[in-house]
């Protein structure tokens, strides 16, 4: 659950920084709440004020709420990342 939180999150992220920038997670905050069943998904998102700071700012880092939610339709995990950028050299 972790890695998939972690994955779906890292993408978002890589997705709207600039070419020019590398993405860093910097922490994983996760509080398992019950076992999971079947298939599982998740959904990441960022607001509009989170993307035009990952487009303009030379480092700086955000934080990425996740649902990661099972067959079923349980969230088994609650998750938040905090992803961090910093130049590229």
């Amino acid at each position: 659950m972790a890695l998939l939180a972690e994955s779906c999150t890292g993408f978002i992220v890589g997705i709207n920084l600039p070419g020019d920038k590398l993405p860093l997670i910097k922490r994983m905050d996760l509080h398992y709440v019950k076992r999971a069943t079947g298939d599982m998904t998740a959904v990441a998102s960022l607001t509009d004020e989170q993307i035009a700071l990952m487009q303009t700012a030379e480092k700086g880092e955000v934080s990425v709420k996740v649902q990661v939610t099972d067959a079923t339709g349980i969230e088994p995990v609650e998750c938040e990342m905090i992803w961090a950028w910093v130049p590229k050299r």
